[in-house]
């Protein structure tokens, strides 16, 4: 047997490591993603085979188990195998969190305890993973990324079936389903829901504007009556009308050259934005072309694609004239005028920041330089969407390295006895990093504010003719696409009113990862508790009941304020701000203060509930049972009472799952930060959580994380 192995997160990543470097390194091990899986409450303590609103705790963490479904046993049985005589292990998994626990997580079942070297890289062409194992580093140094990922997991396994279990038995009369609960799934749900009932509340408000075409010697321009409120009475308009009618008065000219530096690189999240916007695309869709241009047989023509900041490492500065030169071969590319040597910019401002990649597992999605020459021979090969990605990840790295747009910004304004008059205007002084955009304009220059304004000098006069009302209405906030949605989930700061927690939380990454907020969104379409409306990301009827049902149980349930703080807490322990146990400890205590809040609801008199569900849902298809807890015959014979019908997840959903399982279309948990993630290798397989029949639980325990 070897006394070397090599581990890998799947077999496509095996075999680009051995077509790089052979058997340099030893035997080559895919994983198939997650091959391990947590212990069930029920294994670790028998009593909590019995659902009971109660924190599900475990005195140290949650253990491990083989993983069952595809080819995993057997994949887990030859690392097994070759770990007996293996001295050394090499880790080549990917380079974020997740891929550093779905490697180290089968070396800590095994209590293997050889020497373990890490592999990182962030595209996958031979000559990036063959300088990938020149710069293996011990696997020592990355104890902290490990211990962020086994804290999420382990947070999220608590928070998640404790809340599932306490919500099904207080809120859901015990014997018909389960009513699901989920760290980041639940409050990702509040975020569209809120927005939709902002929307169906909405009451429009009519309002008045006024404009009038402004004459000088140079030539003819708009001005529109600018107050520092919205009218809302018709007569005031009138009374700006009749004072603009002939006016002529002095202007007040300022003109201002300015300057404005490139977008930054795209992280995951800013790519599934603009995609979604720009092409129609689900982020998954986004994700997935994106990890084909990754790791797809005979391209590799980016970096990793589930990026989460937007800077790059200086020491990248050094590969910015290969990939310029490499993307201007092609025709689509050439055109546009990177300046030589192209202009670098460091700092929190440019492209180029080491501490803003502090904390995270890896780069801005770029082009890969050591494929970029190939791209001539490649571009056959990429399919229409792959093109159109691969578009918008050049287009941004050139623009990045090219001057700032600058441009002549004049404002004009004109008191009109007492009425305040205005008038902006942009002229282009030179494209800079814009012309890598020729057919995009930014929404500020639209309108009014394309307008060119004709040469005049402060003081001129001017004279206002035509002047008219325009009438105006409020409009309600736009629903969400998914792109905008992902955004919510990332600046999820927003929902929360303290200020100084406010501040803080900016400086975290949301709620969920890059990674895994698509998938949650695919989870909650699934559930039927969000459907596509065209581009739009709705809630279903019964998404919008489960929400009011757990907001008025006890609103921290649906708040991403407070997902947020736990985001915040759990990405502290990669940078050694938090330890592991003390992470975890936040998210159970948030968790046990809900679990006695809705406990003491139902103690009151039951929970705090209103009206009934079942006009709006229909009657829900029956669950097996599963033994209740006391509280559970008081919490229903309280519902039966008052009559009220609460909507539980349809047994369609097993059978579905079931469906996409026999045809190799499975989505389920790969155990990634305790959500629902497709990972390429996870596709062909499905993954149940199965209670015990002995004890006639539910068995799909179908969970909402």
């Amino acid at each position: 047997m070897a006394d070397q192995i090599v581990i890998t997160e799947k077999t496509s990543q095996a075999k680009d490591v051995r077509a790089a470097v052979g058997s340099r390194f030893g035997d080559i091990l895919p994983a198939e993603g997650h091959l391990l899986d947590l212990l069930e409450p029920g294994d670790v303590v028998p009593t909590w085979k019995r659902w009971s609103p109660i924190l599900l705790r475990p005195a140290g963490l949650y253990g491990t188990r083989p993983a069952m479904g595809g080819n995993k046993a057997a994949k887990l049985k030859a690392i097994r195998e070759a770990l007996r005589t293996a001295r050394l292990v090499w880790l080549a998994t990917d380079c974020d969190r997740e891929g550093q626990l779905i490697g180290q997580e089968i070396l800590e079942h095994y209590n293997y305890r050889g020497q373990v070297m890490r592999v990182l890289f962030t595209a996958q062409d031979a000559q990036t993973i063959r300088d990938a194992f020149g710069r293996a580093k011990p696997n020592v140094e990355y104890a902290r990324l490990y211990a962020a990922a086994v804290a999420r997991r382990q947070a999220d396994q608590i928070y998640n079936l404790s809340l599932t279990r306490t919500a099904t038995v207080i809120l859901g009369q015990g014997a018909r389903g389960v009513i699901g609960v989920g760290r980041v799934k639940t409050p990702t749900l509040a975020i569209v829901c809120k927005r939709e009932l902002e929307i169906r509340d909405f009451v429009p408000l009519t309002y008045f504007e006024v404009v009038a075409t402004a004459k000088v010697a140079g030539g003819q321009f708009q001005m529109r009556h600018a107050p520092q409120e919205k009218i809302l009475r018709r007569e005031i308009a009138e009374n700006v009308v009749a004072a603009a009618h002939g006016f002529e008065g002095p202007l007040g000219v300022r003109v201002e050259d300015k300057r404005q530096g490139p977008p930054k690189q795209h992280d995951l999240p800013s790519l599934q934005k603009l995609c979604a916007s720009r092409f129609g695309w689900a982020a998954a869709k986004t994700l997935e072309v994106a990890q084909e241009l990754y790791d797809g047989q005979g391209k590799k023509i980016i970096t990793y694609p589930r990026a989460e900041v937007r800077y790059l490492p200086e020491s990248l500065i050094s590969d910015v004239p290969r990939i310029v030169a490499g993307l201007q071969v092609g025709q689509s590319f050439k055109v546009i005028p990177v300046p030589a040597p192209p202009v670098i910019r460091r700092g929190a401002s440019g492209s180029f920041h080491d501490k803003g990649l502090e904390g995270a597992s890896h780069h801005a999605v770029i082009p890969n330089v050591n494929t970029v020459d190939d791209l001539r021979e490649v571009w056959p090969r990429l399919s229409i969407d792959e093109k159109k990605l691969f578009d918008v990840i050049a287009r941004a790295y050139l623009a990045a390295v090219m001057p700032d747009f600058r441009y002549r910004q004049t404002t004009a304004t004109l008191d009109v006895k007492g009425f305040r008059f205005k008038a902006t205007g942009r002229q282009p002084i030179d494209l800079g990093w814009r012309a890598a955009f020729p057919e995009w304009q930014p929404a500020d220059e639209k309108g009014d504010e394309a307008q060119l304004l004709p040469a005049m000098r402060n003081g001129e006069i001017a004279q206002l003719l035509n002047p008219k009302i325009e009438d105006k209405e409020t409009r309600p906030p736009p629903r969400y696409n998914e792109g905008t949605l992902i955004e919510a989930m990332q600046n999820a700061w927003r929902f929360v009113d303290d200020e100084v927690l406010r501040d803080r939380l900016k400086e975290a990454k949301g709620i969920g990862t890059p990674a895994t907020r698509a998938e949650i969104i695919g989870g909650l379409k699934r559930q039927d508790f969000l459907i596509a409306q065209g581009k739009n990301i709705v809630p279903t009827e019964i998404g919008l009941t489960l929400f009011g049902v757990l907001r008025q149980a006890d609103p921290a349930l649906v708040d991403p304020g407070v997902t947020a703080q736990l985001e915040c807490l759990l990405d502290d322990v990669v940078v050694g701000k938090q330890e592991m146990v003390g992470a975890i400890d936040a998210v159970c205590d948030v968790a046990q203060r809900i679990i006695g809040k809705l406990t003491q609801g139902l103690a009151a008199g039951g929970p705090p509930l209103l009206g009934s569900a079942r006009g709006a849902i229909g009657e829900a298809r029956p669950f097996r049972r599963h033994p209740c807890a006391p509280e559970a015959h008081q919490a229903a014979d309280w519902l039966r009472h008052i009559r009220i019908h609460l909507p539980f997840l349809p047994r369609a959903t097993c059978a579905q799952e079931s469906c996409r399982r026999k045809h190799g279309r499975a989505w389920a948990q790969s155990g990634k930060s305790g959500t629902g993630v497709i990972r390429r290798e996870d596709r062909t397989r499905q993954r149940y959580r199965h209670t015990r029949r002995s004890q006639g639980q539910l068995r799909p325990h179908v969970r909402m994380d």
